[in-house]
């Protein structure tokens, strides 16, 4: 039976809805908005190319890693309060980045946004579905959701242009601020409160702090590579430390009795070949915004804005494939038929962007490039999430999709580490063989581009291989249906 609602209390969720999603975008913003800020940061703070790779991967380390542990937090002690703690510490860490003197200090205020992140992210979804309990408004919500989610990645490359020429690279976090106020402001008064079950259901605390040691560590090993040799006795202690780290967290896991990620729940072969998939994918993503943003300004001499507009056809496509045309095809012809093609478009987009040259014409030797990548993206996003909660029961959802966004943010991190150390290797092999600076740069990035498009080219084989093809009625009680209390569930039992 469907209970009218006054108009009041219906302006009132839809307004929180806002909220939420004002939140939401501030956390998808802060993905991207760096990237084109990144040369006007590596010069304010003498940064090396291999170090500031921190700069990106503090905010996706402890975001992926803390993702899981968020969701149990807020069916534990109340979403409400779990959503506004997590855009407290949001904003806090926005204003250390804002006036962080040096690079340790940025990198430090990264990893504790990425802790807010991860809080504010992992309660969104279940706030909303107990906003809207009714099929039709649950439908509606999802949709302004997914697009806001979308949109994000566009307006935080062109936003972090604005404010990096008009103002300064300080002022893409200071952004945050108003926003982050009035998100707690209208959060208190709007977001209806959640009594969760008490703390006796129990903490996998040593599975979220090893979860996020492990990739931090591989993060570390990989980028002090460069410089210490990757057969020297540092290297090889730390990335056995790094497998260490990982063992643990497996046997953690086996035995504690409300673990943080079922290893049960692999046994899917949907479930364990989308979690592959976008921990490969993102390599190929992340690392075009970031060797693009440097290409774009090191080499072409583009300006921030300008290197902003020149991604927007990218994520213009990424957003307009992922709201009107995937689902449909999804729909059609299944979610792994759709997928495969979206990858080997990335892969090729990767690859033409890896042969432009130091004198790129943007319309001839960037622009197809970005074009490739953004449909490739945009036909990836929606089919992974389907994949991953196919054959799942509804009760597991939010663990479906908690492990996919955390196999994303992780890839994404060690991906990243990956580009940037073998990108500075080889434009320094160049330069030692008397290469021009430019020349050097350009040849360091198309090795980095390589490497990228050689892991979404892997992404497609393992799809291929592991995957089974879905279509949305195979998809357990489909997103908006699934109860308010299972929303974003993180434990099996």
């Amino acid at each position: 039976m469907r209970v009218r609602l006054a108009p009041g209390a219906v302006r009132r969720r839809w307004i929180a809805l806002v909220v939420l999603c004002v939140g939401q975008l501030m956390i998808v913003l802060d993905a991207t908005v760096v990237n084109v800020a990144l040369p006007s940061i590596q010069r304010d703070l003498h940064a090396t190319q291999t170090s500031l790779a921190w700069v990106i991967n503090g905010y996706l380390i402890t975001f992926g890693g803390l993702l899981l542990l968020a969701g149990r937090l807020g069916d534990l002690v109340g979403r409400k309060r779990v959503f506004l703690t997590g855009v407290g510490i949001f904003t806090a860490a926005s204003m250390l980045c804002g006036v962080a003197p040096t690079e340790t200090t940025l990198v430090l205020a990264r990893f504790l946004q990425g802790v807010g992140a991860a809080v504010v992210s992992s309660m969104v979804l279940g706030i909303l579905v107990t906003l809207f309990a009714e099929p039709r408004d649950t439908a509606r919500a999802m949709s302004l959701y997914a697009f806001v989610a979308s949109a994000g990645g566009a307006i935080g490359l062109l936003l972090g242009g604005v404010l990096t020429e008009a103002l300064n690279w300080h002022w893409i976090f200071f952004i945050n601020l108003p926003i982050g106020v009035a998100t707690l402001v209208l959060g208190t008064m709007l977001i209806p409160e959640h009594v969760g079950i008490g703390v006796r259901g129990g903490v996998d605390g040593w599975g979220a702090l090893l979860i996020t040691a492990a990739p931090a560590l591989a993060v570390y090993t990989i980028l002090q590579a460069s410089s210490s040799g990757w057969g020297s006795v540092s290297t090889m202690f730390l990335g056995g430390l790094t497998i260490a780290l990982s063992v643990a967290f497996i046997l953690v896991e086996e035995r504690v009795a409300h673990p943080l990620v079922p290893l049960h729940f692999f046994r899917s072969r949907n479930v364990a070949g989308a979690a592959l998939v976008r921990a490969l994918f993102p390599v190929g993503l992340f690392g075009a915004f970031f060797l693009g943003a440097l290409y774009l300004q090191h080499v072409l001499g583009y300006s921030p804005i300008a290197a902003g507009v020149a991604f927007m056809p990218m994520n213009l496509c990424v957003a307009l494939f992922s709201l009107f045309l995937t689902a449909r095809l999804v729909g059609r012809i299944g979610a792994k038929a759709t997928l495969l093609p979206g990858l080997l478009l990335v892969a090729a987009g990767l690859l033409l962007f890896g042969r432009a040259p130091v004198n790129a014409s943007y319309v001839v030797d960037v622009l197809p490039a970005m074009l490739l990548m953004g449909m490739g993206a945009g036909l990836v996003f929606m089919p992974t999430v389907s994949l991953a909660m196919s054959g799942v029961n509804p009760r597991d959802s939010g663990l479906a999709s908690g492990v996919a966004n955390v196999a994303m943010q992780m890839g994404a991190a060690i991906g990243i580490a990956v580009i940037a150390t073998v990108s500075a290797a080889g434009t320094n092999g160049l330069l030692a063989n008397g290469e021009s600076v430019a020349g050097a740069l350009t040849g360091g990035y198309h090795l980095g581009f390589t490497v990228a498009a050689a892991c979404v080219a892997a992404a497609a084989v393992a799809g291929a291989v592991v995957l089974r093809n879905v279509r949305p009625h195979a998809v357990p009680a489909a997103q908006p249906a699934v109860r308010p209390a299972d929303s974003l569930r993180v434990a099996a039992g």
